[in-house]
């Protein structure tokens, strides 16, 4: 028997079938599902992972395997010497082994205003634990705006980033002087701050003691000991785990900050009662990470089992490498020098968001810390599990030094080397994965579970399966789908749209893509606009923010509006409304932006309407998956070497593509000669005037990121040949680019020559059905800021919590 249906008490079912166990078994489970993976619940609260994705056993399996599954039931009560535990249901049920697999709950700390007596949580107040919990944050985050997260370890950093997809401000707080103390030392952490603050836009406060919170029908906002009040209507606590050891204390077990376990994995002081995971204290620790709980579960099944009654569990070095809230990290071992002969390697770049440390006794690696660059962290944890050679210029630890990577192959890789630590996968499980008959990355990675959590190891999970399959990988099926919810690729998805007259996100889901996927929405909804035009059903809940209020949401909750300025050509009149709407409502930011527009920053959502109205401007789009600009240069009219008017071109391209949906964001530019003043050869489309009236086209270009010269596609002999050329060859990368793939990646995928033939010579005979689907798309053109006069829900622009900056913490020097 086995009370608890969680990871551990799971994977340890697995590991006695596994062995051959002849039992009968039977599981009691708190939850009322399957076995899912705790770790992937930030992934379901960000809206990148859907909830049939994190299950590793749903109740099928149960059946499946003869497994007894009592969903939902709690035990309370064991009685050793009958041998039967008793359950909240009234029932009593005899085992000869028990294994208590409790794991651990959300610890609270004593907060004023946290409960409500006889009701639990205050209205507003969340934990980050189990599944019920993740679904009643995104109900209530989606009517609200502001949140604090209570903690600053690596549950509370995951909260306040799957958050932010669905509340425009987050505030950290913590009470510790920095983020991850347990993983991270004061330094990695104040670096590990800076980037979340800077590249995240969640605000962080440590030496942050949360007080109350206060609110008296609902979230209102927290009090710190200090004094200060941060305004928020939701609040998550995420503030550390407490193993769950109640039944066992009831029960008479030995119980500490754990349930005591010898090196069998059984209880104190019994021979029947196994306990594994997070409940259990081995040598007084306690292990909260996949890694130790996978080897806890392979011996109690040795044992349990007679597989090896000699196995014995002797702890575990704790190593771990993920990402953070976005961040990469990496920690094992050691944080600081502890005997005055150990040996610190240091590297810090606070603006960059980057930290290394590495600590060295007798020659051997006992600690290391990365932030910011994991891609010495393969080699790092190899060395500190396995004791290997370090370098004798031990800067070689944190960096390349212009010599082959010291990573080990996956050839010398030990089979039971993990590889996945949010799912504790090993090279062995790969490698047998492959052997079993699949050959791509992606069927491995759904079998195992390896990269399916933080994602940091996938290019190692890629390199195991290319070598165990002898670089015979199959391609992956799932890598030609438009987007992951529905198993299509994009002309066979557009093709069954047309003939089942799909017009809205949740008519496909429902049609070719069964449960509606988030991470599939937003690709869907830019697909449907784009075949349908002004058919498309619009569900205001397939759009990101952005799209639902058609302004870029910032890091501080505001938005920035940015007028359309076609070409880049402005008016006196023009720039003095700018000034004066500017002026009069205290706008924080005029910035000059790179696609030659004008940027308004620091807008409140309920201000939108307003701003709009007062600039009388329509929306330069400078916030969809769409058209965005065409970027000129003054051309033949004012500058001396000139040979064709780009300022007109430009225009009238602007003028007649604005806004037209796409997988990714279109910029062009129009340039009046080679000098290439407008940046033409690195734009989504770029136009190039030559001598002669011709007019040189480049397709595929980039300038941010990424860096690419664009291809020539064309050299035509004039504006109104640019202009359809423009047309087809958008209209071609709208209908065949995947979602998110810019023109840089479609371009050199599809291939140049494939793109001319196609959009320049007629090869397959559509340039005239492209021509006229892209006329339709501009004919169903509606500029978006229209709907101030209109909303389209009554909360598009609901007024928001006041929005104050918050006093700076003191950086200890």
């Amino acid at each position: 028997m086995v009370i608890g249906n969680g990871m551990a008490g799971a994977r340890t079912v697995e590991e006695i079938l596994a062995r051959g166990g002849d039992f009968d078994i039977t599981m009691f489970g708190d939850e009322p599902y399957g076995n899912y993976n705790r770790i992937m619940l930030s992934n379901v609260l960000a809206g990148v992972e859907d909830e049939s994705g994190i299950f590793l056993n749903d109740l099928s399996w149960y059946a499946e395997n003869g497994i007894t599954l009592h969903a939902g039931v709690r035990i309370e009560r064991i009685d050793r010497k009958s041998k039967q535990v008793y359950a909240t249901d009234g029932t009593a049920t005899p085992y000869d082994k028990l294994v208590i697999a409790t794991g651990s709950s959300a610890f609270v700390p004593p907060i004023k205003g946290a409960h409500v007596p006889g009701r639990g949580y205050h209205q507003g107040v969340f934990v980050f634990r189990t599944l019920d919990d993740t679904r009643a944050m995104i109900r209530y985050a989606k009517e609200h705006e502001r949140a604090v997260v209570i903690g600053g370890g690596l549950l509370g950093l995951e909260a306040a980033r799957g958050l932010q997809n669905h509340m425009p401000h987050v505030t950290l707080v913590h009470a510790v002087g920095h983020l991850m103390e347990r993983q991270l030392n004061e330094r990695a952490g104040a670096t590990l701050k800076t980037a979340v603050e800077q590249k995240l836009g969640i605000d962080v406060i440590v030496n942050g003691m949360t007080t109350e919170i206060t609110g008296k029908h609902a979230v209102t906002g927290v009090k710190l000991a200090d004094g200060r009040h941060i305004e928020c209507d939701v609040v998550v606590v995420a503030a550390g785990i407490r193993p769950n050891t109640q039944v066992a204390a009831d029960s008479g077990l030995v119980v500490e900050r754990g349930i005591v376990v010898d090196d069998q994995m059984l209880a104190q002081g019994e021979d029947d009662i196994y306990v594994v995971g997070e409940c259990a204290q081995h040598r007084g620790e306690l292990y909260g990470l996949v890694a130790p709980l996978w080897d806890q579960a392979k011996v109690l099944a040795d044992h349990l089992t007679g597989a090896n009654r000699q196995a014995a569990y002797h702890g575990s070095q704790i190593a771990t490498k993920l990402k953070v809230a976005g961040v990469d990290v990496a920690s094992m071992g050691l944080l600081e020098p502890q005997q005055e002969d150990d040996e610190l390697i240091e590297y810090a770049e606070p603006r960059k968001g980057v930290y290394k440390s590495a600590v060295i006794r007798d020659g051997r690696l006992v600690g290391a810390i990365l932030v910011g660059d994991n891609r010495k962290a393969a080699f790092l944890m190899q060395a500190f599990d396995r004791g290997l050679p370090l370098p004798e210029d031990r800067a070689g630890l944190l960096f390349d030094l212009g010599g082959p990577v010291g990573e080990v192959s996956p050839a010398e890789m030990a089979d039971d080397e993990q590889v996945c630590n949010c799912n504790g996968v090993g090279k062995g499980e790969i490698k047998a994965c492959v052997d079993s008959g699949c050959r791509t990355v992606g069927g491995v990675m759904d079998k195992t579970r390896a990269g399916k959590g933080c994602g940091t190891c996938k290019p190692l999970v890629r390199r195991i399966v290319e070598w165990a399959a002898g670089g015979e990988v199959e391609e992956d099926p799932a890598a030609s789908y438009y987007v992951p919810g529905v198993p299509m690729p994009k002309p066979e998805l557009m093709d069954a749209i047309r003939l089942y007259q799909l017009k809205s996100v949740s008519s496909v889901f429902a049609k070719l893509g069964g449960e509606e996927d988030a991470k599939s929405k937003m690709g869907l909804a830019s697909l449907l606009k784009m075949m349908w035009g002004a058919e498309y059903v619009d569900e205001r809940d397939a759009r990101f923010i952005n799209d639902r209020v058609h302004a870029n949401i910032q890091r501080d909750g505001t938005f920035s509006v940015v007028p359309q300025m076609k070409g880049g050509v402005t008016t006196p009149a023009d720039l003095r409304r700018i000034a004066e709407v500017a002026e009069r409502h205290g706008v924080p930011m005029v910035k000059l932006t790179g696609g030659q527009r004008i940027d308004l920053l620091g807008i409140p959502k309920e201000k939108l309407p307003q701003i709009w109205a007062e600039l009388d401007m329509p929306s330069g789009y400078a916030y969809a998956k769409s058209f965005r600009t065409v970027k000129t240069c003054v051309g033949s009219d004012f500058c001396r070497f000139g040979v064709g008017d780009s300022t007109a071109l430009g225009i009238a391209i602007e003028e007649r593509f604005q806004g037209i949906e796409g997988p990714g964001k279109m910029k062009l530019a129009v340039t009046g000669c080679p000098r290439n003043c407008a940046e033409a050869y690195v734009k989504d489309l770029g136009v190039v005037a030559v001598d002669g009236g011709r007019w040189e086209i480049y397709v595929g270009g980039a300038a941010g990121a990424h860096v690419r010269k664009g291809d020539l596609l064309a050299t035509v002999s004039s504006p109104d040949e640019v202009i359809t050329l423009t047309g087809r060859f958008l209209q071609y990368y709208r209908e065949n680019g995947n979602w998110l793939e810019r023109t840089y990646a479609w371009v050199p995928r599809v291939g140049i020559e494939k793109i001319r033939a196609v959009v320049v010579e007629d090869a397959e005979g559509i340039a005239a059905e492209l021509d006229a689907r892209m006329d339709a798309a501009v004919g169903a053109y509606r500029d978006p800021w229209k709907e101030r006069a209109e909303p389209v829900t009554p909360g598009q622009f609901r007024t928001s919590l006041p929005l104050t900056v918050l006093p700076q913490v003191p950086v200890r020097a």
